[in-house]
Formats: structure tokens, sequence, C-alpha cells
């Protein structure tokens, strides 16, 4: 028999852990400032409409129906198509290589909050005491030590989450989830009254409509959708496959993906009061104040706690915690994803040994990132799973089950379980709406490489962090769709 959630509120907030991250906390509201402020709430909202609440209605029919992860579902709905989930769970494992890093970061900096460890030269710190960044991606420079200390802690902690799986993961989310919000609910109180706090709300809420006429504007906004939701991961269909018979997909769905939401912009309201409240101490304008969105964490964050009237070390020891927490359940659903896959196919009992050898695989891929280079692989990296490599999966899945597979098939069986039903909207956005705007964002990001490398790196380092790691995950995906399954 197949393994279940405990109920359906552990299924739910492990499905809002997965989708609530480090990007709702720090990536949300840099582009939100970045792209037009208010304005971006706009696209941010349409992209959910049209995409995140459909894909994610999509991937949790699927995965209840087949009662799989995404390689086996992907496998039932069509002879041939096993590789999409491979592809997918080989994405996620890209992205869990090097999240896991990050989240080691947030061990390192929950150490330093109790003392104030990084200074008042918070930049320097970050950048060349903690990191001691290297001059590019190739000038390697050694391995950091407590960097790949953590990031072996962050592994152990992982993998004892997913340790029996949903029953497991059913008994953390209650902890990883909740504390978080709960934390955040302190944070947002605490940046309301902060002087200053208006300044910087302001900016985050107010429209610059002219930002909409801008492609990278929608490109951030449907790829924020797809990265916070957890589309395209093969995670939302594995964590559907432990669904009892009888669960209303709708609702489960409109819930994770409206919690995700609300906790992105609660999370903004959080972050711009107290950068409005750095911009009032300091008195320089909010645009200087905002670094690129891992430096808003890391660097920005903490020079904030040190200009907290009082309680900074409790403050930034909280605030680490939160990212720590949020990190967490994010990481292990990415896992969780590919131990079903692995499960499905070759009808592996003993869980202990794939959750072992998974995290030890995971483990050495991070070792990169863990040298003086390593935030250089990150940014590579990151750029090309979530643009070209989610973008992919997200696309092939909509044409494959929106044109090769009845999707009547999927949406007979959400209707027959759904309180609210989806009708012919439902249809147009799988089969239309997103598969299009898609086409012309992949089409977009196609001509931005022709002109140049991303972020001024060279050719070399472009191809082995991102074009060479795509081609590599597709050939492993034909080549263990071509391996036979255990009977």
């Amino acid at each position: 028999m197949r393994e279940q959630w405990d109920s359906r509120t552990a299924f739910v907030l492990a499905a809002i852990g997965s989708a609530i991250g480090l990007g709702n906390v720090w990536r949300f509201p840099y582009i939100c400032f970045k792209y037009g402020g208010g304005a971006f709430l706009i696209p941010y909202f349409v992209a959910l409409l049209t995409a995140g609440i459909p894909l994610m209605i999509l991937e949790f029919s699927l995965g209840h129906k087949m009662a799989s992860g995404a390689p086996t579902s992907f496998a039932k709905a069509g002879r041939g198509k096993e590789w999409i989930g491979w592809f997918a769970l080989l994405v996620a494992f890209g992205i869990v290589s090097y999240y896991a890093v990050i989240m080691g970061w947030c061990f390192n900096y929950f150490g330093y909050s109790f003392n104030l460890s990084w200074g008042d030269a918070t930049k320097d710190f970050f950048y060349n005491k903690f990191l001691t960044i290297s001059e590019g991606p190739f000038k390697f420079g050694g391995i950091k030590p407590f960097i790949m200390l953590t990031l072996f802690i962050s592994w152990i902690a992982i993998v004892g989450c997913v340790w029996r799986g949903p029953k497991t993961v059913s008994k953390v989310v209650y902890v990883t989830v909740l504390l978080p919000w709960l934390i955040l609910i302190i944070f947002v109180i605490r940046g309301l009254t902060l002087p200053g706090a208006v300044k910087g709300l302001s900016y985050y809420l107010t429209p610059n409509f002219a930002a909409l006429r801008d492609i990278e504007v929608w490109r951030n906004a449907y790829g924020q959708v797809f990265y916070s939701l957890s589309i395209g991961f093969g995670i939302m269909i594995a964590y559907a496959s432990y669904l009892p018979k009888k669960s209303d997909i709708v609702s489960n769905a409109l819930i994770i993906s409206l919690a995700d939401a609300g906790t992105a912009f609660f999370a903004g309201l959080a972050v711009f009061s107290t950068l409005g409240y750095y911009s009032y101490t300091q008195g320089v304008a909010v645009p200087d104040v905002v670094e690129k969105s891992i430096g808003l964490a890391f660097i920005v964050y903490p020079t904030i706690i040190n200009l907290l009237p009082f309680a900074g070390k409790l403050f930034g020891a909280l605030f680490f915690l939160m990212l720590l927490t949020l990190a967490i359940d994010s990481a292990f659903s990415l896992m969780e994803a590919g131990m079903a896959g692995i499960m499905d196919k070759w009808k592996v009992k003993k869980r202990w040994a794939i959750n072992i050898g998974f995290g030890a695989i995971a483990f050495f891929a991070g070792i990169i990132y863990t040298t003086r280079a390593g935030l250089y692989w990150i940014d590579i990296v990151d750029h090309f799973m979530q643009n070209f490599g989610l973008m992919t999966v997200v696309l092939v899945e909509c044409i494959f089950l929106g044109y090769m597979f009845k999707l009547s098939v999927l949406k007979e069986h959400c209707n027959a379980l759904s309180d609210i039903r989806v009708g012919k909207w439902w249809d147009i956005c799988i089969k239309f709406i997103t598969p299009l705007v898609l086409i012309l964002l992949l089409v977009f990001l196609i001509i931005e490489k022709i002109k140049g490398a991303y972020g001024g790196y060279s050719r070399g380092a472009e191809f082995l962090g991102g074009w060479l790691i795509l081609i590599v995950f597709f050939i492993i995906s034909i080549v263990l769709m071509k391996v036979r399954s255990r009977k």
C-alpha cells in the first residue's frame, strides 16, 4: 500500500512549506521593488491566476490519479514520456545542491547573530571574510571549511526530515511552516513600528505602471510564480500521490497557492518597512539600500539588525532561524520528489539507503559552491535552472498533457473530487495561455543569451554552469527512462 499523509492538514502544510521558501523573504520583495514596486503585483497576480493555480491543479490531478511520483506518472500518461518526470527531478536536484549551501550560510549567520559577529561593515564581512570571494568563477581558491561543515549539517537535517517519507514530513511541517509564520508576524509588527517604515512601504507599494511595458518584468513574474509554488519540480505530483483517494484537489491547490502569494506579499511588508528604517537612519534613498536578493538577507538585514534600538541579537537570531525553517522544508520537498521517483520505478523497500545515497550525492555535488568561487557558480546555475530548466519542464508538461494526453481525463478526475469545479478557463490556461507565454519568454531569453553571456561572465563559465548541466540532465533523463523498472 502506498504511503499516505497523516492528515489533510499535514499535506497542506507540507505543500505550503515546499512553496514558501527563501525566495518569499528576499527574492519576491527584491524583484517587486526592482520592477516597478506595486506595479509588479499586477503581472505577478496575472501569472498566479493564468499559470500558477491552473498548473498546481494540473500537477495535483496527475499525481493523485496516477498515485505515483513524477516519472511514473508521466509514464502512465503516455509511452515514452517518462523522461519529462526525470528531467523535472534533475532540475530539482540541481537547485537543491546549491540551496542546501545557502541553508548552510543561514546556519552560520544564526550563530553569528548571538554576538553580531558580522560587525558594522556587513558587506565586507559577507564577501571578504565569510565567503572570501575570489576574482572570478574559475578562481576556486580552495574550500571554506565552515561552509562545507554547515552544508554537511544541512544535509543531515534534510535527510532526517524525510527519513520515513510522508510520516516524518507530516510531523516536521508543523514546526517548519508555522514557526516562520509566527516569526514573520513579529518582524512585520516590529518593522511597522520603526521610524521611516512608511518611506520603505511607499517604495514597495507605489505603482510604476511604465514598468509593465518591460517584458523582463513579466518574465520575472512568471518565473517567481513557478519557482515559488514549486511547479515543474515534480514535488507537487509526488505530494499529491500520497493523498487519500477522496481528496479535494481544487480547494487544496487554491489554499496552497494563495498562502504562498500572501506570505510573499506579507514578507515584503516586513522587509521594506525595515529598509525604510535603514534609509531613515542612514540618510540614503531606499533604492540605494536594496542589494541583489542574496545581499538583502546577508548584508542589508544584518546592518538593520545592528541599528535596531534594542534586542538586536534577539531579532538577528529570529531572522536567521526564520530563514532556516523556510529553507529546510523547501529543501526536503525537493529531495522527497526524487525519492518518490526512484522508489516508484525500482520498488525500493529500504528507504533509508536511498535517503543516505541521495544526500551523499547532493552533498558532494554542492562542494563546488563551498569554494571561494561558490557564489559565482550559484548565480550561474540558479539562473539556468530557474529560467531554462524550470520553464522548459512546465512548457513540455503543458504541451504533453494539454495536447497528447486527454486533458479531459484529469479534469473529470479533479472535478469528481472537488467542491469547486474547473471549467473551460482551466483548459484555455493549460493549452494556450501558459504555453504561449513560456514560448515568448524562452525566445526572449535565447535572444538575450545571443547578445551576451549572463551576468557578464565568460562564455565558458556560462556553458559549464548552464547549458552543459541542462544537456547532461536531458541525457540522464532519457537513460533513466530506458532503464527497466522492477515489476
